[in-house]
């Protein structure tokens, strides 16, 4: 049994003040029993704000930072930052703690819904897994959680939990759509995924921009049955979530969704 605490809350333009709220997240989730504790994407600083003047290296100041938090508490961050490419910038995950310091670099860019995040944002193209006390965790990108066939290679590299940190848009239907959409690739895949969002600007009383993918809240863990076993609301809020990786292979037994697969 594995405890994860999602920490849903909405970061502002200025990464030092972001680092206070993953300092003190991680003090609650630590207080909680948590050994992982995962942010949202863009942690670091919020969509709608130039992004190439706050990018950093992994082993920069911010992420050197929170590598120090995760190294004082004995855990494992996610945390959703921003690194330099030629001429844009990269949408990272950090992976830091438990012998662990790596980025995911977001597959799938978000142009849609009238937004375009390739005009600023450079792909990845490698897949992330790490391993800690003898669990495999995959990691994946909000818009990612679109594409069942990263999920599956997560899967078949050995995941049993995917961890999704996201910022996702608001709009119409869009609150349906993150958590079908969670509970579908977990399905998929017969992975755990744990989902952290952003929390909802309106909820929290920030402004933001509107036009931005800013978050909506609602984070949420499913298991490989599609069973939802721990669900936010729109504010700041931690989720601890006590995760059986072994519910895995029993849903990948149960439904065959990888062992039957013909394409």
């Amino acid at each position: 049994m594995a405890r994860i605490a999602l920490c849903q809350l909405t970061s502002g333009d200025d990464p030092e003040a972001n680092l206070k709220l993953v300092r003190s997240g991680v003090e609650a989730a630590v207080s909680g029993g948590a050994r992982i504790v995962v942010f949202p994407e863009a942690t670091m600083a919020r969509f709608g704000r130039p992004l190439d003047a706050v990018a950093e290296p992994l082993d920069g100041p911010w992420a050197s930072a929170v590598a120090a938090v995760a190294a004082e508490h004995d855990v494992v961050i996610v945390a959703g930052m921003f690194t330099p490419a030629d001429g844009r910038v990269r949408n990272t995950l950090l992976v830091t703690g438990g012998g662990h310091h790596r980025g995911y670099d977001k597959i799938h860019l978000y142009d849609a819904f009238g937004f375009a995040e390739s005009d600023t944002v450079a792909p990845g193209a490698t897949l992330t897994t790490f391993e800690f006390e003898g669990v495999v965790y995959g990691v994946a990108t909000c818009y990612d959680v679109r594409f069942p066939e990263l999920f599956r290679a997560l899967a078949d590299d050995g995941a049993d939990v995917v961890l999704l940190p996201a910022s996702w848009g608001a709009g119409e239907g869009k609150r349906e759509q993150w958590e079908v959409l969670v509970r579908a690739r977990a399905l998929d895949s017969g992975c755990w995924v744990l989902a952290c969002g952003q929390a909802d600007p309106a909820a929290t009383g920030v402004t933001v921009n509107p036009k931005a993918p800013t978050g909506i809240g609602y984070s949420l863990a499913s298991d490989g049955f599609g069973r939802v076993h721990a669900s936010a609301g729109p504010g700041m809020e931690t989720l601890v979530v006590d995760m059986d990786p072994a519910v895995s292979a029993r849903a990948r037994t149960a439904t065959g969704a990888l062992a039957n697969r013909r394409i």
